[in-house]
């Protein structure tokens, strides 16, 4: 505060020191928690805000909220939740400073990292890997069989669109991001995708589960390319959990107990897996108000791996990927993860660190 008139220096002087006093608890605050550790000084949020996807990829979010691990994790902070399509429109959410949190891919959420500099939001575990494949109908035996078709992605710059674009580039075919090329990519909402390939006015889709199966058990759809096999040992990361950075450093205590619930959810995922698809469904009818058939869902799952590692080793290429496809910006993806919350928590149930492969603190 700006004071026009000092009566006495003493006064002067006693201001100064409460100034540089809060200066360097304030510096120390936000040390502590820039790298995603505990800071015991942050008051937990009055209230987190969380989006995800109603895709079988974001399990972790839909049993960690059917069986309450976030809220019991989270105590007397408040959750809200909103779900999206894809993971651009998440992201803007995120940005404009209407959610806190998200389950969302790789892609997107390397893209507000990069645009902001490493401001925006950061990393803070793995949800999923797998569970992403290109499904065409039939006649479509071949990648040679695609010119001249018309395939969708959830959204334009989301993770499916730019596998999709890198391999088709890889097959030969020109694509662009207006729907031109010799292979013409739609970006179209999930529920859509699926009712205009069933009227025939799409050939196929790159997308993620259920919406695979779904193509497959009720369109006629049958798989051309399981993403899975175009990387090393099948692992690649589908989804994330991204946390704003503001909110990360102003309330890691939050954050950890967001941490908390996630990783009770993943467990939940492997050691009670009927049980936790039960809930999965469930969570999913009353998000999208009709639950998927049994045989969906079980294909569905078959194809997905639930993780808590955000197999950070291919966000290299993931980028080089966003760039190439032209849905992205070129930039150091330095600090992208803030693992150290994770693996404090892993550490506490005796389970492994992971990795943020020199990319960011773990």
């Amino acid at each position: 505060m700006h004071h026009r008139t000092i009566r006495t220096s003493r006064i002067t002087r006693a201001i100064a020191i409460m100034a540089a006093g809060a200066a360097l608890l304030s510096g120390c605050a936000a040390t502590a928690s820039a790298d995603g550790g505990a800071d015991a000084s942050s008051a937990p949020a009055t209230e987190l805000r969380l989006g995800y996807f109603a895709n079988v990829t974001h399990a972790p979010a839909l049993v960690g909220l059917e069986e309450a691990f976030f809220a019991d994790a989270l105590g007397d902070t408040k959750l809200s939740t909103e779900v999206f399509n894809a993971g651009p429109a998440a992201v803007e959410a995120l940005s404009a400073g209407a959610i806190d949190a998200a389950y969302i891919g790789p892609n997107p959420a390397i893209n507000t990292f990069v645009k902001s500099g490493g401001e925006s939001a950061v990393i803070v575990a793995g949800a999923a890997s797998g569970g992403a494949a290109l499904v065409v109908r039939d006649g479509i035996d071949e990648p040679a069989d695609l010119a001249g078709t018309t395939l969708a992605t959830p959204q334009l710059g989301n993770t499916q669109d730019v596998a999709l674009r890198t391999w088709l580039a890889e097959e030969g075919f020109a694509t662009d991001t207006t729907g031109g090329g010799e292979v013409q990519i739609t970006p179209t909402e999930n529920a859509q995708t699926l009712t205009l390939f069933q009227q025939g006015q799409l050939d196929g889709a790159w997308l993620p589960e259920p919406w695979v199966s779904r193509l497959v058990l009720e369109g006629g759809a049958h798989v051309l390319v399981d993403e899975a096999e175009l990387w090393p040992d099948g692992d690649f990361p589908t989804t994330v959990l991204l946390v704003s950075k503001t909110f990360l450093d102003e309330h890691p205590e939050t954050v950890r107990a967001l941490v908390e619930g996630h990783a009770e959810a993943v467990r939940f995922l492997a050691d009670e897996p009927q049980r936790a698809a039960a809930d999965l469904n469930a969570k999913l009818a009353a998000d999208t108000g009709k639950p998927l058939d049994d045989a969906v869902l079980a294909r569905a799952l078959e194809h997905v791996r639930f993780t808590v590692d955000p197999v950070a080793g291919a966000f290299e290429e993931v980028l080089a990927n966003g760039v190439a496809a032209g849905t992205a910006k070129d930039g150091s993806i330095d600090g992208l993860f803030a693992l150290g919350i994770l693996n404090e928590v892993l550490e506490g149930r005796g389970e492994p660190a992971v990795s943020a492969a020199g990319l960011g603190t773990d």
